[in-house]
């Protein structure tokens, strides 16, 4: 998206905006306004499981930190790495998570900036048959369902470019929903790694020590 100068970055920007919004037909915006209630309350369905998920690993993560700080040596070293890894992979995950729910938590922006996508693929009687699909209801399902509303379109720089410029329906579509889900998976696995690095980290601790 280009800007012109002399005109404020912002200004341009809600002016790009406000034009693409005005490029989306009646149809189309229903959809967009139900599927954005659909996703909203997904969100809001989703928001204790995922912040159960974050929070399971968190003391399991700070004993291996803990562990390896008294352990020393080496092997003390290798816990420090492993704990940080594993703490990184967290606060990736609460900052993925934060930002979802902050996105989902306008369903009148979500649901013009899904207007916009739609108009933006490429294929709007697919993605628009998709999104309606989704605006049906299904829990905490429509958030795996939102993958296959954009599926077959065309990742372009163009659409790469637009999506990064909506700030609420970017989290729901690709490339971002894909490194949602990757996040999640990781976020899951790391509740049974942290919980064998720690027993490691205590045995190691322990046999050090003896």
């Amino acid at each position: 998206m280009r800007f012109r100068q002399g005109e404020s970055l912002g200004a341009q920007a809600n002016a790009a905006f406000d034009d693409m919004a005005a490029r989306v037909d009646g149809r189309t915006a229903e959809v967009s306004v139900r599927a954005a209630r659909a996703i909203s309350v997904a969100v809001s369905v989703l928001r204790i499981p995922t912040a159960v998920v974050g929070a399971v690993p968190l003391p399991f993560i700070a004993a291996t930190l803990v562990l390896g700080f008294l352990a020393g040596g080496s092997v003390g070293t290798v816990m420090v790495v492993l704990g940080v890894a594993m703490a990184a992979v967290s606060a990736l995950f609460w900052g993925r998570r934060h930002r979802v729910m902050r996105a989902a938590a306008d369903p009148d922006r979500l649901a013009t900036e899904l207007a916009i996508l739609v108009s933006m693929s490429g294929r709007v009687e697919e993605s628009r048959g998709a999104l309606a699909a989704i605006a049906g209801g299904g829990g905490w399902r429509v958030m795996g369902r939102l993958r296959g509303v954009w599926q077959g379109t065309q990742m372009t720089a163009r659409w790469i470019d637009g999506v990064g410029d909506l700030e609420h329906a970017r989290y729901f579509a690709p490339p971002k929903i894909g490194t949602n889900i990757s996040i999640t998976v990781m976020a899951l696995w790391l509740i049974p790694i942290s919980i064998v690095v720690t027993l490691l980290a205590a045995v190691g601790t322990i046999a050090g020590s003896i």
